[in-house]
């Protein structure tokens, strides 16, 4: 069988992989100059998306299933250290680690504590609910979502908004509302259920992987290369065309690709407009704008957010279309190196406002966190929009009670073709996209659903 894979991000490197282990030759388009999707936009020795390592257990089984030795991967401690405006900090342990809840109890007045022990216990409640169905099995059809509502669905809250159900005093409410984002949604107008998210990084904690995970793609590339997968880089798809229900041709910016079936790692959005199909008008998740920083020092490893004066303030901007003046800042330090990223709309003609808008973003950085910077590269939602529809992250916005189902990894009507990667099931982010990949293109091969590591984090 021969295949093409469109797209060599995370989902789509661990489509090639399991294509190739399955006997297919595989061929891999992108449109970029280097493998690693989002990560791999701006300059080549820095990750413009995923910094760090959620869900470790995915990443060890795809290195066993690879033959690889185990990752080497190190806990963050504290998980992320959150700066309020008037100096406060809060850096939480994740569980696991001896004494961990109760250091991260001891930095929180008694009400808070309270609150945090039930939002956390909550939150762990709602993911092991969720996960058997939405995270860890094939794309779920009408009876398993109604096996979940029937067991879980009240639990989950469904009439109940996000930021009503983590309502703990002005201090801790933003912390837990934000993990939300991680799924690209506007945290007011989210539901009660993404708050299982917050257990991915408290309960599984946050790691730092060997190398980063640009290391990891260009190692993923590599191995497929080795098992005889072809790339073609700065290769830009048009369109795909099909006939008696099969895509035929993918016409590209360097001619023609054939194939027997297909993998689609790109954006949701991109694959329907190949096909000429639209898709179901929906609002779009959030955008990002970042700042890649080289430094005259070393400062180490580190994971930090700078809250804004009025966190509600900043989503009304996103709202309106508008970069938010005052945002959250979100700083990863590796080294001689440091990434910044804020929330931004979905809009790739604020590229406009980049320069400007950089150095406001620094100045408030400064102010709050001092860096010896020695250069800087924008990236707007311009740059995003390369691998994403208007440079929305996640693709559809994840609001309402169904808003955070994503589609599956069948395309109708087609039946040579798959749609895998952070915008179609099971959601965003390298692991889960790593876990779509891996088995959309399985279920290409008829092959058995694999849980990379199932829903446990041991």
């Amino acid at each position: 069988m021969n295949v093409v894979v469109i797209g060599a991000g995370f989902a789509g490197l661990a489509a090639a992989l399991r294509l190739s282990r399955g006997g297919a030759r595989v061929t891999v388009l992108d449109r970029l100059d280097r493998a690693g999707g989002k990560a791999a936009l701006g300059d080549e020795d820095f990750s413009s998306g995923p910094t760090v390592v959620t869900m470790p257990q995915v990443f060890r089984a795809l290195y066993e299933r690879l033959d690889w030795d185990p990752p080497a991967l190190e806990p963050a401690r504290p998980v992320t250290l959150y700066h309020a405006p008037h100096g406060r900090t809060f850096g939480p342990e994740a569980p696991g680690q001896p004494g961990a809840l109760e250091s991260t109890l001891a930095q929180l007045t008694t009400p808070e504590a309270s609150d945090y022990r039930r939002l956390l216990a909550l939150a762990r409640e709602l993911y092991e609910a969720a996960a058997p169905t939405f995270l860890f099995a094939q794309p779920p059809g009408p009876a398993a979502l109604a096996r979940y509502a029937a067991r879980h669905g009240r639990r989950a809250s469904p009439l109940t908004p996000l930021h009503q159900l983590v309502e703990s005093g002005p201090f801790l409410t933003p912390f837990w509302l934000r993990f939300a984002t991680y799924l690209g949604a506007d945290p007011y107008r989210a539901p009660a259920v993404l708050h299982n998210i917050a257990w991915v990084e408290l309960g599984g904690g946050v790691w730092h992987l060997e190398g980063g995970l640009l290391q990891l793609a260009a190692r993923m590339q590599a191995e497929a290369q080795a098992r005889g997968v072809q790339f073609e880089s700065v290769t830009q798809v048009t369109s795909l065309h099909t006939r008696g229900g099969q895509v035929v041709a993918a016409h590209t910016s360097r001619g023609v690709f054939t194939a027997d079936a297909w993998v689609s790692a790109a954006d949701h959005h991109l694959t329907a407009r190949w096909l000429g199909r639209q898709t179901r008008h929906a609002a779009l998740g959030v955008s990002g704008f970042a700042l890649q920083l080289r430094l005259h020092e070393d400062y180490g490893q580190g994971h930090h957010v700078f809250w804004p004066a009025d966190y509600q303030q900043e989503w009304r901007d996103i709202r309106r279309g508008k970069l938010p003046r005052d945002p959250t800042l979100y700083l990863h330090l590796d080294g001689r190196r440091a990434f910044v990223l804020v929330n931004a709309p979905p809009q790739p003609e604020l590229h406009a406002q980049a320069d400007n808008y950089a150095a406001l973003i620094l100045s408030q950085l400064q102010a709050r966190f001092p860096l010896a910077v020695a250069e800087w590269r924008a990236l707007s939602p311009e740059d995003y929009a390369r691998t994403a529809r208007a440079g929305a992250l996640y693709g559809r916005a994840p609001h309402g009670l169904l808003g955070s189902l994503r589609p599956g990894w069948r395309v109708r009507g087609l039946s040579n073709l798959v749609q895998v990667g952070g915008t179609v099931f099971p959601g965003g982010g390298v692991p889960l996209s790593m876990l779509s990949g891996w088995n959309g293109a399985g279920e290409l091969l008829g092959l058995p659903y694999d849980p990379l590591g199932g829903p446990d984090f041991v």
